[in-house]
């Protein structure tokens, strides 16, 4: 089963500087952070800030060669959770055909929010995820999850990139 989400924030992980996506299921009762690269974050951020730059940077590239394909991306689903690494999928329709395409969790967030599309996470991931990190060493990933799942809105906008 698939759970939606949003993305709640972007911000940087205290402990290691390193960019964090932070995904809240639309009831709010479900929190996953996941850890992205600096150029990704850049890519997600610039598009929540709707920030626009003279030419065409990757995630928009994207957009528009799906545009002019006459594809539309469904959904992107967080598919999977192995050693410490996210797997996801975009889901396009194109003439009527569902298409599955693998890609890294910042990549399939990035274009989400540029084709305005819902964003789901796997209950398996989320499952795994809250083991992970109660597998955790003290002051690791148990105390960051409490931390992040203890923000509010104000705090996000804070520690936003």
């Amino acid at each position: 089963m698939e759970l939606e989400m949003k993305i709640r924030g972007l911000m940087m992980d205290p402990q290691t500087n390193n960019p964090i996506v932070v995904l809240k299921d639309v009831n709010g009762t479900a929190i996953l952070p996941i850890w992205v690269g600096i150029y990704e974050a850049s890519a997600i951020a610039s598009e929540i800030e709707k920030q626009a730059t003279p030419r065409p940077m990757t995630h928009d590239l994207i957009r528009n060669l799906l545009f002019g394909l006459e594809a539309a991306v469904k959904k992107i689903v967080v598919s999977d959770l192995r050693d410490d690494t996210f797997y996801a999928v975009i889901w396009l329709e194109r003439d009527g055909q569902m298409i599955s395409i693998d890609s890294r969790p910042s990549d399939a967030l990035a274009i989400a929010l540029r084709m305005d599309c819902p964003i789901y996470v796997d209950d398996a991931v989320l499952k795994t995820s809250r083991e992970n990190a109660s597998m955790a060493e003290v002051g690791n990933n148990e105390d960051l999850r409490k931390w992040l799942e203890s923000l509010s809105d104000e705090d996000l906008g804070r520690y936003k990139m």
